[in-house]
Parts: C-alpha cells; structure tokens; sequence
C-alpha cells in the first residue's frame, strides 16, 4: 500500500471512531509530531538569532535603508 492510500485509510478509520478520548490522544500525538523549526537549527544558528533579537531589545537597530546602502 503507497502513502497515499494509507493516509486515506487512517481517515477512514479516524472518522469511523467515536470515542473522542481516542480521538484526542491522536491529536494530541499529531500536535507532537509537528516540527518546530526551532529545534531544526543549530546551536550556532539559535545563537545568533538571540543576539539579535538581544540587541534589538537594547534599541540597537540599523534601518532599512541604512542596511542596503552598506551592502550596495
């Protein structure tokens, strides 16, 4: 059986059931599946990511426009 149709059958059965303490522990297990982009990224990279968001915090900030003429 390809994805596809097993994807179709999980359907099938979800919608067949009617125990919603079922239906929620199967939410619940899917809610947990769900990627967090966060944690996809690399130590380095959640790093720099609270550096920044730091110093915007600490009013440093450089404009728009100031940004494309340093890199033109």
């Amino acid at each position: 059986m390809d994805i596809q149709s097993t994807k179709i059958e999980l359907v099938k059965a979800i919608l067949a059931i009617e125990n919603t303490e079922f239906i929620q522990k199967v939410a619940d297990f899917i809610n947990k599946e769900k990627v967090d982009f966060w944690n996809e990224l690399s130590a380095a990279e959640q790093n720099e990511i609270k550096k920044g968001i730091k110093e915007l915090n600490q009013g440093k900030r450089v404009s728009y426009d100031s940004f494309l003429k340093k890199i033109s």
